[in-house]
């Protein structure tokens, strides 16, 4: 019974990493800056949607355009992105990424905080989106059939956007290659770019509503840094696990 034990703490308890004292309190200040920024435009966002001025005054004028750059090839590309990131092709993703990456890793603790985070932001989505109950654009706008449901924030971008930042941050964050880590977050935001541009040239969402859905996003990464630094993150000679050291003490 021990040595069960033993072996379940090992696989989804345990897992730190050392670092100097001023790197982890870097890592709890970008989570901080990230949070607040995604919470700062998300409700700036939200209030231009509720008093229909700010960002969400440009709304109508934005879709008028995307309109006009419609074609059959780019049409393909989009419905492609939108299965992808749907509601179908994106969980079916992150199960498959998540299962094998806590079978395969030493450690299940960051596929598990991968998958909190995803819950997280379709808890969010559903949500906020019953509570504003904001109107898609026309259905007879939409390429992929009629969407009837709230449009404000995008639960296809907030997916998107939490997927890929979320699973870079998770992989890169444990390589000293910053290199790398760099390209890889500029590939992810590359994705969110591609799977909010879709969701606005198909007719479904306004870009308010993407703009909101990746502060969100932010938001969600933020707490998904904090909490990782928090439970992994240890400075040398650090003993207590789970509490902050002297070096992370205010001065």
């Amino acid at each position: 019974m021990q040595g069960r034990w033993r072996a379940f703490h090992d696989k989804f308890v345990v897992e730190e990493r050392y670092m100097e004292p001023g790197a982890r309190k870097g890592l709890y200040a970008t989570a901080i800056i990230l949070a607040l920024v995604g919470a700062t435009v998300f409700f700036f966002t939200l209030a231009g949607v509720w008093q229909k001025d700010g960002l969400a005054s440009a709304d109508g004028e934005a879709q008028r355009w995307l309109l006009t750059t419609r074609s059959e090839a780019l049409t393909v590309v989009m419905i492609i992105l939108a299965i992808i990131f749907g509601p179908v092709g994106l969980p079916i993703i992150v199960l498959v990424v998540t299962v094998a990456w806590g079978i395969l890793a030493k450690h299940a603790w960051r596929p598990i905080l991968l998958a909190a985070a995803m819950l997280t932001g379709v808890g969010l989505a559903q949500l906020i989106g019953r509570s504003v109950e904001r109107e898609r654009p026309p259905v007879d706008q939409m390429l992929f059939g009629a969407d009837q449901t709230f449009s404000f924030p995008s639960g296809h971008v907030l997916g998107a956007s939490d997927f890929l930042l979320v699973t870079t941050f998770l992989v890169f964050s444990r390589h000293r290659n910053p290199k790398a880590a760099v390209v890889s977050f500029i590939v992810a935001i590359i994705g969110v770019f591609a799977a909010s541009v879709s969701r606005l040239y198909l007719g479904y969402h306004w870009v308010s509503d993407a703009v909101a859905s990746v502060s969100l996003s932010l938001v969600v990464l933020g707490a998904v840094i904090a909490v990782d630094t928090w439970r992994t993150a240890r400075v040398p000679g650090e003993e207590v696990t789970g509490e902050l050291s002297k070096a992370d003490a205010p001065d």
